[in-house]
Parts: C-alpha cells; structure tokens; sequence
C-alpha cells in the first residue's frame, strides 16, 4: 500500500553552451536535484556556474576536449525507476529521434548538437533536445528543460532563455 505520496524528481537539462552561461539559466533550473550537459560545454568555468545549481554531470560534444576528465563521452542514469541517456548526438552524424532510439535503449534520451530544441515521445520513450543554451545561432532562441519523473514516468517542458 502507498501513502500516494510519490517522489517527484526534477532534473536540469542542458546543452550548446559553448562558453556561457546565461544569467537566466539559475532561474530556469532553480530547485532541480541534478543537471544533466548534453555536451559542447566550452570550459569548466560553465561547469563550475552550473555546480552553484545543482551537482552536475556532463558530456564532451564535439567542440570539447576528449580528455577533459570532468566529461564523459555518454552518461546512463537511473532516476526513479526511469533509465536516461545523455551524449551530444555527434556520434551518430545527424541526430534524429528515430536514430537515436534505436542506437539507445533508455527510457529517456538526451542530446544536443543541432542547437534546436526538441521533445518527442516515441513507443513510451521520450527524446529530449534541450535546446542551445549558450551564444545564439541560427536564430533559435535560447533554451534548457526541466525534466519531471514520477511514478515511474518522465515528462519535459522547454524553458526558453532570455535571447
């Protein structure tokens, strides 16, 4: 029996800061457990902005250091029985959600790279591009996600920043 109180995480996603963070993004992540970089950091001074947030694990896109020690090149995390997967989407050329569901097997998949935000929900998984945080490109605006697991399921919305 359950008291019907659920435990609801909320996780930061984030990617494309190529260098910078932007002021609003404290806002935009404020009380998440956990940010999540889906890569092209730009610096562990964005690591250490974010690190002021909420703990931080990030992965190295294709304009990061390989050996950056403080990236990886994919994360695989368990939060509330919901399986994630993190990489930049540079590994597989162009990503798309149906490419990308089928090099991984999580519940939920995040990635960067294109600069455009992105939640599609597929077969019960959900594919999340959280959009370029950092300097603006090809007139996209600014973006992060917040991601919300409870019961078992996740959910996304898209927080545009300030452009």
């Amino acid at each position: 029996m359950t008291s019907g109180r659920e435990r609801v995480h909320v996780i930061g996603l984030i990617a494309d800061t190529h260098g910078l963070v932007r002021p609003d993004v404290h806002t935009a992540l404020a009380g998440v457990e956990l940010i999540l970089h889906a890569g092209d950091v730009g610096g562990d001074e964005v690591l250490d902005e974010l690190a002021l947030i909420a703990p931080i694990q990030a992965v190295y896109g294709n304009t990061d250091a390989p050996g950056d020690p403080r990236l990886s090149p994919s994360i695989r995390h368990t939060v509330g029985g919901v399986r994630i997967h993190v990489s930049h989407g540079h590994e597989i050329g162009t990503p798309r959600p149906e490419k990308l569901i089928e090099r991984y097997d999580a519940d939920v998949i995040v990635y960067g790279h294109t600069h455009r935000p992105l939640v599609a929900r597929a077969g019960g998984r959900l594919v999340v591009n959280p959009g370029a945080a950092g300097p603006r490109r090809f007139d996209i605006t600014p973006s992060v996600a917040r991601l919300t697991i409870a019961g078992g399921r996740a959910e996304c919305e898209l927080v545009a920043l300030d452009g």
